[in-house]
């Protein structure tokens, strides 16, 4: 280990002309770049996701959901949902399946879709 004429390069070999060591240094500034590059698109994805995760849409709380819906006679409820602000029930009446839209803060039944057998 205690060799004196071993300045970083192994013995026997020739030192890089100018050229070459220019090259080097080029391509040496060029992977740093684009790993700095690569380091802060991490973070930025990295950043989104937690901004994403911690930002979620709680604008319903229990202060704000109706009650009661009023939904009629003999109606069995089968499926619920909440999709763009509106609450989606799949309902059954009388042996008809349906699909009613309600306003969840209000209650009030915004349309009914109705599956009928042909």
């Amino acid at each position: 280990m205690n060799q004196p004429e071993f300045k970083g390069q192994n013995a026997g070999e020739e030192p890089l002309d100018p050229a070459t060591l220019r090259v080097q240094t080029k391509l040496k500034r060029l992977l740093a770049g684009s790993s700095l590059v690569m380091f802060a698109g991490f973070i930025a994805v990295f950043a989104a996701i937690f901004y994403k995760i911690n930002s979620s849409d709680n604008s319903l709380s229990a202060d704000t959901i109706a009650s009661t819906i009023s939904l009629g006679g003999s109606v069995e409820v089968q499926q619920v949902s909440l999709e763009d602000g509106r609450l989606v029930l799949l309902v059954e009446e009388a042996g008809v399946q349906s699909i009613v839209y309600a306003d969840p803060s209000s209650g009030s039944i915004l349309g009914r879709t109705r599956f009928l057998n042909r």
